[in-house]
């Protein structure tokens, strides 16, 4: 698999649409977007993260806002914007981030800064072979940069910053760091923004698509942002015809098998294991997973959750037990047992005795390192009603009280205390209640030195408490938890 490195007339009452923009109105649509951000530490979450900076590029839509990338402000400390051919940096802030959709708006509050700006017009989605221009602020230089090329596919593609599979549109038109969030233009209007390039392959970019960013849009209109949905299932084709006819399924070549469904996800109460699902919104699905788009293309039947709202519903069918049945789907957030990349938010931690229990994620993965078994967690997990995290041993912090643990890490943590733990707050609830004057911490498994089912730690619980302080001293620890926890 690739790595994806980023004037109206109005007759008779019908309206118009607006003249597109010219090279002049695009050039003063596109804007430098300079940010520092500080990313959290993973390693030691009571510290804060590491400072960085950069730039990327933005575009001036209506009502003096400005649409970027998600990952442009993601994490963001401190936003500055500099209108082309202008020397000065105007501060701003981030006032929506859709982190999922590779999407944000910020804006500046001196109004001052948008006199001479003219906000971009939409356009709608393109088709192969259409030209298009991107405007952007590559690295090289600090004038504005217009790279063309033309579109070379439209489909759905895993956008890196969310891990969110996605519609998106392919082009051969130079997209380089520097250029994302940059405004991405066909005849004067606006078809999306750049976001992302195929490393180990020439000439492919990426553009958020003016579908995902309407449906950003829509979504921010009561000042909140909520979210793109997820099914929330797993699922495999149906095309080995000896599958279909154990499933008495039709000779339609169309529907797939649900083969998990998430815990708190949009199917949990609406799917089955074993369902095979064939409509959604009354669109056929593939024995393959795709739906029919356009003339002859398809595309991947995800693309009609992730354009709906939450809370709005979509109507399905499956076959479950031989028998089509009609189903009403409710739109709510991904459910993940191992949540992907997040950002804007500080990690999550409890300390007791020196050992530093954590919510398993990416980040955490990619601080710490993991075997094989907890990265399936990851990779192959799924929520259930009775475990929503997975909480890990971390790591510990080493003194003599907690001797012969400290090379511990990375540990799924099962039970404390004869408590079962579904997620961190558990953690919490369980080390009130010492069973015999000790905490004893069962692990799923040990894979430091080797692995070890069911392996634990036991230690002497009023020792623990009086220990505390004096092993958060010794490693700069201001607080047992974090923030969440108190």
């Amino acid at each position: 698999m690739r790595q994806l490195i980023l004037s109206l007339f109005v007759v008779l009452a019908v309206p118009v649409l607006a003249e597109p923009n010219n090279d002049r109105d695009m050039r003063r649509s596109t804007v430098q977007i300079h940010f520092t951000a500080s990313s959290p530490d993973y390693a030691q979450p009571w510290q804060p993260g590491r400072q960085g900076g950069g730039t990327g590029s933005g575009v001036v839509i209506s009502g003096n806002r400005i649409l970027t990338n998600g990952h442009v402000v993601a994490n963001a400390a401190y936003l500055s914007v500099r209108k082309s051919g202008d020397i000065k940096k105007w501060p701003a802030r981030v006032a929506f981030a859709g982190h999922d959709g590779e999407t944000a708006i910020i804006t500046v509050d001196d109004e001052r800064f948008f006199e001479g700006t003219v906000a971009a017009k939409f356009g709608g989605l393109p088709s192969q072979r259409d030209k298009v221009a991107v405007y952007g602020y590559p690295i090289g230089g600090t004038d504005l940069s217009v790279t063309e090329g033309i579109v070379s596919r439209v489909g759905v593609t895993v956008y890196t910053h969310s891990s969110r599979a996605l519609l998106a549109v392919q082009t051969d038109a130079a997209i380089n760091p520097g250029n994302s969030g940059g405004p991405v233009f066909q005849d004067g209007r606006l078809i999306g923004i750049a976001f992302q390039h195929s490393a180990g392959a020439q000439n492919i970019g990426y553009v958020v698509p003016m579908p995902i960013i309407e449906r950003f849009l829509k979504d921010i209109k009561d000042e909140r942002y909520d979210g793109i949905p997820d099914l929330g299932i797993w699922w495999q084709s149906t095309e080995n015809e000896s599958l279909r006819r154990t499933l008495s399924l039709p000779t339609d070549n169309t529907g797939v098998l649900v083969t998990k469904v998430g815990y708190g996800s949009s199917a949990w109460d609406a799917l089955k294991e074993g369902d095979v699902l064939t409509k959604l919104d009354d669109v056929k699905i593939g024995q393959d997973g795709t739906i029919p788009f356009r003339e002859d293309e398809r595309i991947e039947f995800t693309d009609l959750i992730s354009r709906r709202q939450i809370g709005e519903k979509i109507d399905a069918v499956v076959v479950r037990g031989g028998k089509e049945q009609n189903v009403k789907i409710a739109m709510k957030p991904s459910a993940d047992l191992v949540p992907g990349p997040r950002y804007d938010s500080k990690p999550s931690y409890f300390i007791q005795g020196g050992l530093v229990f954590m919510p398993l994620t990416d980040e955490l993965i990619g601080a710490r390192g993991a075997g094989f078994r907890v990265r399936s967690l990851s990779a192959d997990g799924m929520p259930s009603p009775e475990r929503v995290q997975v909480v890990v041993l971390s790591h510990v912090l080493a003194h003599d009280f907690n001797r012969g643990y400290h090379s511990w890490s990375m540990a799924p943590v099962t039970r404390v205390n004869g408590r079962l733990i579904g997620r961190l707050v558990d953690i919490v609830e369980a080390f009130k209640t010492p069973v015999g004057g000790r905490h004893e911490i069962e692990l799923e498994h040990y894979s430091g030195y080797g692995e070890n089912k069911g392996a634990r730690i036991v230690l002497d619980a009023e020792p623990a408490a009086k220990v505390l302080p004096a092993i958060m001293s010794r490693y700069g620890v201001p607080a047992d938890r974090s923030a969440d926890l108190k």
